[in-house]
């Protein structure tokens, strides 16, 4: 038997302005151009240009006829026009724009060609018969990003015997990967590192140093990488100004031979949505012109209106096309209100950090940057963490020191003898100064670091610095050692 039930709930529900405001807040600047075309491509209500008062559209004026003073009688739009077609025209199409050549001309895009590309115009110019380049092609879409070919040679003859239907061994596909061994960049197509860094030494004039850097990747490789030099020069019988060369010559290789030709379609550039300047003391900032476009409603579309309130005909055809023409009007205010709201919110919240960073911004000294989380600056605002978080998430700053992204300035604190909290990146920063003045032949540990800072007035743990050391890519000490 079926039962009703009543039950009364209290849920909170985003409206669709809110969803678009919180969109049009999280995307950066340079995406913001890209996103206004795309809304005046679907909306033909919204247009560029500065709004007026007399452009204004305003709900509460019901779209009163005195307001259109300034325009002739052959300005109004006659809706009826746009009742003849089967469909309502006038929609600011793309490829459709008018006769602004400026609108159609695209901006340049630097493009470069892909490793694979590179690589197989190399292949083409060997003298191979259709089933060895077949196999080329094979070993050259095994190749990761980085230039390795990480496939056993059994599992990709088994991809030729499938996919191809070519049936190949081992040894045929082993004298085609020295082929494509010989390719640039050197290095390309190794099996593992020591392979890689070989397949470069080879290209290198063998002199003594070469054939020594050689035989200390072949023979000796695990005591390279774990720095056990000692046991290097007494296994070879080198003196230790021959092993320094050996190890300076192996530490210059490319041990990624893939990432110079990596697939790059695109170069990308930071575009800064704020831009703070030093005036004598006083930090000014301004957003970044694409920031605050100028947009308006469209007045020809409220001009249907006044064209409806003097036409007879209140059929439903009509009714229905000035509601479209509604929607759009309103979809438009809607979008041009957000805008509004984004460039207010993203000044207020960046205000914020410049007056909890301020000393900072004034001197562009890392040790100044106080701990700050997102709690603090939404505290100072008077919004939403998750507000905050979309504004700092991927928007970045230009100043006289460079450009920062926005979470470059948030960070945990670390608690001091003082009473007061020091900023993690101040923390690393002197983590960082310490490891630079050591000495490279006895690195300090993590624990004589700890040590360090604790005697700076820092209550920092040992895991903790070795945390910090990961996160700026210093490796152990024993790694840091040098001759």
């Amino acid at each position: 038997m079926q039962r009703l039930d009543l039950r009364q709930l209290l849920s909170q529900k985003l409206s669709p302005q809110q969803i678009q405001f919180i969109k049009l807040l999280q995307i950066p600047t340079a995406e913001l151009e890209m996103r206004i075309k795309e809304e005046m491509e679907i909306n033909p209500a919204l247009e560029e240009g500065r709004e007026d008062s007399a452009d204004e559209y305003n709900e509460s004026d019901d779209y009163d006829n005195d307001s259109d003073d300034d325009y002739g009688k052959d300005d109004v739009v006659d809706i009826n026009d746009y009742l003849n077609d089967d469909e309502i025209s006038g929609y600011k199409m793309q490829g459709d724009r008018g006769g602004d050549e400026d609108d159609d001309r695209e901006s340049p895009i630097a493009m470069t060609s892909t490793l694979t590309d590179s690589l197989m115009d190399q292949l083409g110019f060997l003298s191979l018969d259709d089933k060895q380049y077949n196999i080329g092609m094979q070993l050259i879409g095994s190749i990761d990003h980085d230039g390795y070919i990480r496939r056993d040679l059994r599992a990709i003859a088994n991809d030729l015997a499938f996919s191809q239907n070519i049936e190949t061994s081992e040894e045929e596909i082993e004298q085609v990967l020295h082929l494509v061994q010989s390719f640039d960049p050197a290095g390309i197509g190794a099996r593992d590192l020591p392979e890689c860094l070989l397949l470069q030494l080879e290209r290198r004039e063998q002199d003594k140093i070469t054939v020594l850097a050689e035989r200390i990747i072949r023979e000796s490789f695990d005591e390279f990488t774990k720095k056990h030099y000692s046991r290097i020069q007494s296994k070879f019988g080198i003196t230790e100004d021959e092993l320094k060369k050996a190890v300076d010559l192996i530490i210059k290789l490319n041990p990624k031979p893939g990432g110079a030709g990596a697939s790059m379609t695109r170069v990308q550039y930071i575009i800064p949505d704020f831009i703070l300047t030093n005036t004598n003391g006083q930090l000014e900032l301004s957003l970044n012109s694409r920031n605050a476009p100028d947009l308006r409603i469209s007045r020809s579309y409220s001009d249907m209106f006044d064209a409806y309130d003097k036409s007879d005909k209140k059929d439903k055809k009509l009714k229905e096309t000035v509601t479209f023409v509604k929607q759009k009007l309103d979809a438009a205010k809607w979008f041009i209100d957000a805008i509004r709201q984004r460039q207010n919110t993203l000044l207020r919240t960046m205000e914020a950090i410049i007056k909890y960073q301020h000393n900072f911004f004034l001197e562009g000294d890392e040790s100044e940057l106080r701990p700050m989380i997102l709690k603090d600056i939404a505290e100072e605002i008077g919004m939403d963490i998750s507000t905050v978080s979309r504004v700092a998430n991927s928007k970045a700053v230009q100043t006289e020191f460079g450009i920062y992204p926005l979470k470059y300035f948030f960070s945990e604190g670390i608690a001091t003898d003082s009473g007061e909290d020091a900023s993690s990146r101040e923390v690393k920063h002197i983590l960082k100064e310490i490891i630079d003045k050591e000495s490279k032949r006895k690195p300090l540990s993590d624990e004589k670091i700890e040590k360090m800072l604790n005697e700076k007035g820092y209550n920092i743990a040992r895991r903790t610095v070795a945390k910090y050391r990961e996160q700026l890519n210093i490796p152990v000490a024993r790694l840091r050692k040098e001759l």
